[in-house]
């Protein structure tokens, strides 16, 4: 089988098929799914708990609390549960971004 317009052929073995893309689609889907149970935390959840956070940061308990303290990151607490917001988080890693002149 020749391509139109050029002297590159095509083989056989080249072409794919509705079930490689298949395969590809779940295979693809399974490495999304090992990267984002990686971080933690579950796809487009906006409010994380202490373990989750504590987690993604891979901080300690302590250091977790010291920026709750300090002010460095808001929380909220709800029936003795604290909760951080994502965006929060994200502010706080831009906010300490230093930038080389």
């Amino acid at each position: 089988m020749r391509a139109e317009g050029n002297n590159t052929k095509i083989y056989r073995e080249q072409l794919i098929t509705v079930d490689d893309l298949e395969q590809f689609k779940v295979e693809l889907l399974t490495e999304f799914r090992a990267l984002l149970k990686g971080t933690g935390a579950q796809p487009g959840k906006k409010w994380l708990k202490t373990h989750e956070v504590r987690k993604m940061l891979g901080i300690s308990a302590g250091k977790l609390l010291t920026l709750r303290i300090n002010g460095t990151l808001p929380y909220t607490k709800i029936g003795g549960v604290i909760y951080y917001d994502q965006e929060d988080i994200q502010q706080m890693f831009m906010s300490k971004k230093f930038q080389h002149p």
